[in-house]
């Protein structure tokens, strides 16, 4: 039996050494070395200060910014460590609400925000990235008909005219990948620092 047995152990503990340490070690060194900036979390930087992620989305709820997708991510209650409270773009509790179609909490959520929404732009359709949340809860992104239509909001409070601030949403935003894939995009923080730049 110990012949069997000491063969079937050493391969166990080889393969847990190889996959579980060497791999992913040499992944993570060749990461930092070929894309260094990638590897270190895609770190956005003001003035020598980390400012957030270009792949994680933040929560701008100043008038002054554009907003990203809300987010469905939650945090332990202070007050009750059994229960959750939202904590929109939490990193450390990435995820969806789980709430189907046919929830009355999500219909509700859904309804007032459309309602928000279009009492600041009532000229222009509501687009849907900006009512509904991603699998993630941390998108960085919205399309580039979410940015366009907040931009009257943002002008109006930043005292801008609509052109300028059109012209800054076009010029951040992301063709697809390779020309075909994926969808056009806009990186909400890199948006809203051009915004604070007057770029």
């Amino acid at each position: 039996m110990l012949t069997h047995l000491r063969p079937a152990l050493v391969l166990t503990a080889a393969l847990t050494a190889i996959t579980g340490i060497v791999y992913p070690l040499a992944m993570t060194g060749i990461a930092g070395a070929i894309f260094p900036a990638k590897a270190a979390g895609s770190l956005v930087e003001r003035d020598g200060v980390v400012v957030g992620s270009a792949l994680l989305g933040q929560n701008f709820a100043s008038e002054r910014y554009f907003h990203g997708r809300p987010s469905a991510t939650v945090a332990p209650d202070p007050a009750d460590a059994s229960k959750t409270v939202a904590a929109p773009y939490n990193a450390s509790s990435s995820g969806g609400s789980n709430l189907g179609p046919t929830s009355r909490a999500l219909l509700d959520r859904v309804k007032d925000d459309v309602a928000r929404l279009k009492s600041e732009n009532p000229a222009a359709p509501v687009p849907m990235d900006l009512v509904t949340t991603s699998g993630s809860g941390l998108d960085p992104d919205i399309s580039p008909e979410a940015a366009l239509f907040q931009v009257p909001r943002v002008a109006k409070v930043r005292g801008l005219p609509e052109d300028r601030v059109r012209a800054l949403v076009a010029a951040q935003t992301q063709d697809r990948l390779l020309g075909i894939l994926g969808e056009q995009r806009v990186n909400v923080l890199a948006l809203n620092l051009a915004l604070d730049a007057g770029r």
